[in-house]
């Protein structure tokens, strides 16, 4: 009987290659395991084409709700952002699948798990982390980094096929490298490689109108508990409900198309055009209802938090004691993060319209410009004596030393018109 290899398996080009390659290389019976998280692909097709192309057995798994549940919802729950725009789409699916890889090979018993993520990339590294957390003794192959692996470009990635009489998945005029999922899909490649070049959007773009093209606007408000997303437009919905209605709604009002240059993992610069309609949505609704309901302390940490966390699970550091802790201080600092949040979409922009939460910090009382029974006025005498005894202290001291900062300021000192 032969070892058996696992093979993330997602019918592209890479994948259908690496079959074939794999029973040449290593003699393998190659288990195909594919993980849907939302790419809305044609699934018996891709399974009788890895069966068809040389695999001893295809699963499909359907990852959808335990994607958006485990992994999208504790990233929007943390305001995770990668360098100020990147939703971390592909980022937040790629230690789930890890783990199901890992599921698979224990179940079959494989002596390896293999996968197509190039050498270049930050997948090879998010693949692998998950991998090591889960199962540290079984073999990795990495395709595009194995010494018996030839193959330099997709177009001998095509001949290789070709010679085999293996039908080709792609074209070569539409083969910009893509990930897609419930959350997010990427573009990469053909004119995006130089920095120059405006993208292609008629080209592109699958999800997401353009601005111009896009409806006349519409509202959508969102329901959440304990910073979770539970209702859109006042429908109570599933996870993975609330993120096909939000990705219908933010496609077609323009919403979440950003054109990126990022620092990947392994040091490069690479750019990415990405479309995150319906978590450009959920995102945005999330943060207002934070800053609702969390104090100025506690959000002002939150920050310094969710920057680490966007990092963690840039990096695929998802399954790591830190990441681990970080959740849980997110988990614990949103359990009042409950009420709804409205928004106006109008041509690819948004704009608050108005929220509300039983925990709400805002008080009318106290923000009034009226003077209320919470707040008067002069309370603010005594609290910016002490806000500014430190500096009051210091310049004193410096004007009776003759030097510093206070006697620089006095020699700046102009002498105004008095008339």
């Amino acid at each position: 009987m032969k070892d058996k290899v696992i093979l993330a398996y997602s019918g592209g080009l890479d994948t259908t290659v690496i079959i074939p390659w794999l029973k040449e290389n290593y003699d393998y019976d190659v288990i195909a395991v594919c993980i849907d998280v939302g790419q809305g692909d044609n699934w018996p097709v891709i399974k009788d084409r890895a069966l068809k192309t040389g695999a001893a057995a295809c699963y499909v798994v359907d990852a959808r709700e335990e994607y958006c549940k485990e992994y999208i919802w504790p990233a929007v729950k943390g305001n995770c952002v990668y360098e100020d725009e990147y939703l971390l789409g592909t980022s937040t699916a790629r230690p789930l699948i890890g783990k199901i890889l890992v599921e698979y090979a224990r179940q079959e018993k494989a002596v390896a798990i293999c996968h197509g993520a190039t050498g270049k990339g930050n997948d090879q590294v998010r693949f692998e982390m998950a991998m090591k957390a889960f199962a540290p003794d079984l073999k990795v192959i990495a395709a595009w980094r194995d010494p018996k692996w030839t193959l330099e470009s997709r177009e001998d990635e095509m001949k290789f096929l070709e010679d085999r009489n293996i039908p080709v998945p792609m074209k070569k005029e539409n083969s910009y490298s893509c990930d897609e999922n419930i959350w997010h899909i990427s573009h990469e490649g053909l004119e995006l490689e130089e920095t120059e070049n405006e993208p292609k959007w008629e080209n592109m773009l699958k999800e997401t109108k353009l601005p111009e093209e896009s409806s006349d606007g519409e509202y959508v408000k969102i329901d959440f508990v304990s910073g979770e997303a539970v209702a859109v437009n006042d429908k109570k919905m599933s996870p993975l409900e609330i993120m096909q209605e939000l990705n219908a709604i933010g496609g077609r009002n323009g919403i979440g198309v950003i054109d990126l240059v990022e620092n990947r993992v392994v040091g490069m610069k690479s750019r990415g055009v990405y479309e995150t309609p319906g978590g450009t949505i959920l995102m945005y609704a999330h943060e207002q209802l934070d800053h609702l309901c969390l104090d100025r302390d506690t959000y002002h940490f939150k920050q310094h938090v969710s920057l680490r966390e966007s990092e963690l699970i840039y990096d695929g550091k998802w399954f790591t004691s830190l990441m681990e802790g970080l959740m849980a201080f997110q988990d614990k600092i949103e359990e009042n993060v409950t009420g709804w949040v409205k928004l106006r979409l109008y041509k690819g922009t948004m704009r608050g319209s108005g929220s509300s939460s039983p925990y709400s910090l805002y008080n009318e009382s106290i923000a009034s410009f009226a003077t209320g029974d919470l707040y008067d006025h002069k309370d603010a005498d005594g609290f910016i004596t002490l806000f500014g005894l430190p500096s009051k202290v210091r310049a004193m001291m410096e004007q009776k030393a003759g030097k510093g900062q206070a006697v620089i300021n006095s020699d700046k000192l102009k002498k105004r018109p008095t008339e």
